[in-house]
């Protein structure tokens, strides 16, 4: 999938990394660390580096929350407000390129989503050592 996106974000600047943190904020700007980071199963640090360089390119700006100091929420700059403009086609040159249906494409995100909850549930014992 990277590789697939990797052309696509090149060209506006961004890793795959940095677009899954924008296409958060895109749905609902003003998130907190802690909430991109369950989003996106990252964990701080490797999510607080990566929102530090997209500070520093002038994408996002970090404040920390008026009612919890401990808090600190993420937001878009205009910047990283245009940038959405710019990366309105890459789910529909992706889409081309797995060359299925959009359905069947959206099936399987959410088989894999299935996937993904079920095995955070389950308790699995450790696995046994063979000698």
């Amino acid at each position: 999938m990277t590789k697939t996106y990797k052309p696509m974000l090149s060209r506006l600047g961004l890793t795959y990394p940095q677009y899954l943190v924008l296409l958060v904020l895109w749905e609902s700007d003003g998130v907190s660390v802690s909430a991109i980071g369950e989003r996106l199963f990252l964990d701080s640090g490797t999510l607080t580096p990566l929102l530090k360089r997209m500070e520093a390119a002038h994408w996002i700006e970090r404040r920390r929350a008026p009612d919890d100091e401990r808090r600190v929420d993420v937001f878009l700059t205009q910047a990283g407000k245009a940038l959405q403009k710019d990366a309105r086609s890459i789910p529909a040159t992706l889409l081309e390129a797995a060359q299925c249906p959009a359905a069947e494409v959206h099936d399987f995100t959410a088989r894999l989503q299935a996937l993904r909850r079920s095995l955070l549930k389950t308790d699995h014992p450790p696995a046994a050592r063979s000698n």
